[in-house]
């Protein structure tokens, strides 16, 4: 009886063992899970970065150790890094932390303990990165502190002295920065791709300025050692700069306020070309023919035609009524050309402010007077009116004058192939409508010689006039190769790639 008594006591004492080590274990696997349940889940990740098994403390300086390194950009053979914080990135680690702990949180604790008892893994979350960035602020930081630091420019090309040819410029890098601020905005995300190499463009070398041109130009004139009086107009056709210049013997003249008069010779057919269309209309047969000898024989009655059309009497007088309604003062016709052997009566006098002036003398013809830049700008409203159908023609004259009738007016300025002057310094080819001029005095001596017209180039059109006077000769020999390397030049600028 003792011996059962005794095993009973025995089983009693083991089951009790057993109990208390049950509780004692289940006890330890309760604050173990509960001291696991304060820590994120093995496998959790906030912004990319690992902080499973870590608390908020630990996981928050993990995540800002990683997204609060420079990140490094390599840019033109250098090495740059930026402080986040310097172009407005900054991590929203409170949102993080408690999107994670509600990820930590959402199962039961009972659940969670009896998966944890089953050593089954707790589910574990990936928070995505939150933070702020200014873009503007990352864009100005590219542009301020990169590009402008290690960016190389195209440099313009430049005329060669002595020539009339440009030497070659640079070509430049670019940094893009639309494409630089995406990258590095990538860069700033990522916890762990921090480099970024930027890429950047090429830059087309520049055209010369106009103000070097015109230096050229000058330059061509005192080597050609011209002794006379030469007037120079240039308009870019594409931006409206322009060159405007008159020498005599080298020596600048003024041209502002007022321009240089000059006897306007044959020049000054396309002012009564214009009238014509004004006043007559679109030509008929016998017009279209007055047109073409004007412009492919410059047949002087034929001119005498086109200003008889418009009024048979005063033909010449309204066609200065129409140059000064455009703005041209200075330019005018005062009788009829008739025949040097049968001059024709002046028709009226003009005093103009150009023929006013006293400190330089070029003799101009009373019968037609103009300057560079009249004829220049009447060039210029000629290309306007006939690309667009805008320009000052169109304005002052709405109701008389279309755009297809200015592209009349250039295909009849087209049939002037003289083949010297200023179409001499144009390649084969080059579209060029225009009209030359010279007159001989009453002893059969050229003092004044002249070309004018619109360039069609493939690196862009141009106005041009190009009045010569020499009060003793204008040697043909020295005169015209003179309009043929400044055209040379003007051609040059507009189609050397940088």
């Amino acid at each position: 009886m003792k011996t059962r008594n005794t095993s009973f006591i025995f089983l009693r004492i083991i089951s009790l063992i057993f109990v208390v080590a049950a509780v004692a274990l289940t006890l330890y696997q309760l604050v173990k899970y509960s001291r696991e349940r304060s820590n994120y889940p093995s496998g959790m990740t906030i912004g990319g970065i690992a902080v499973g098994g870590v608390d908020a403390q630990e996981a928050s300086e993990r995540v800002l150790q990683v997204y609060t390194q420079p990140v490094e950009i390599q840019y033109a053979g250098e090495i740059i890094h930026i402080d986040p914080t310097q172009i407005g990135f900054g991590v929203d680690m409170d949102s993080m932390l408690a999107a994670a702990d509600l990820e930590r949180t959402t199962s039961s604790f009972w659940g969670g303990f009896w998966d944890s008892l089953w050593n089954r893994a707790r589910p574990a979350g990936e928070i995505p990165l939150r933070a702020s960035f200014d873009s503007e602020q990352l864009a100005f930081y590219l542009e301020t502190e990169v590009a402008a630091r290690y960016d190389q420019p195209a440099s313009a090309a430049q005329p060669i002295a002595g020539s009339v040819n440009f030497e070659s410029g640079q070509t430049g890098q670019e940094l893009n920065i639309s494409r630089a601020t995406i990258l590095v905005e990538d860069a700033l995300h990522s916890p762990t791709n921090r480099v970024v190499t930027l890429s950047y463009q090429q830059t087309e070398a520049e055209r010369p300025t106009m103000e070097n041109l015109e230096i050229l130009l000058k330059q061509i004139v005192e080597l050609s050692e011209f002794d006379g009086v030469i007037n120079f107009y240039l308009a870019d056709l594409q931006n409206a700069q322009e060159i405007h210049f008159s020498l005599n013997d080298n020596e600048d003249l003024s041209v502002n306020p007022t321009d240089v008069a000059i006897t306007a010779s044959s020049t000054i057919k396309i002012p009564i070309m214009i009238s014509n269309f004004i006043h007559v209309g679109t030509p008929d047969e016998e017009t279209t023919g007055y047109m073409e000898d004007v412009f492919s024989q410059s047949d002087n009655a034929a001119a005498d035609n086109l200003m008889e059309e418009i009024d048979y009497d005063t033909g010449p007088l309204i066609v200065s009524d129409d140059m000064h309604a455009l703005g041209l003062e200075n330019t005018f016709m005062a009788g009829f050309f008739c025949s040097p052997a049968s001059p024709c009566p002046l028709l009226k006098r003009y005093e103009t402010p150009a023929n006013q002036r006293t400190e330089i003398i070029t003799n101009p013809d009373d019968y037609n007077q103009t300057t560079s830049s009249d004829i220049g700008m009447l060039l210029t409203d000629i290309y306007q009116c006939s690309e667009s159908g805008g320009g000052t023609l169109r304005a002052v004259f709405p109701n008389e004058l279309t755009q297809e009738q200015c592209l009349e007016m250039v295909e009849f300025m087209e049939l002037d192939k003289f083949g010297s002057l200023i179409q001499a310094g144009l390649p084969d080819g080059t579209k060029f409508a225009h009209k030359h001029g010279f007159i001989p005095d009453r002893y059969g001596v050229v003092h004044d010689i002249s070309d004018v017209g619109i360039a069609y180039t493939p690196g862009g059109d141009f106005s041009i006039a190009i009045y010569t006077y020499h009060p003793i000769q204008a040697i043909w020999g020295d005169v015209n190769p003179l309009f043929v390397e400044l055209t040379q030049a003007v051609y040059n600028y507009f189609n050397t790639s940088g």
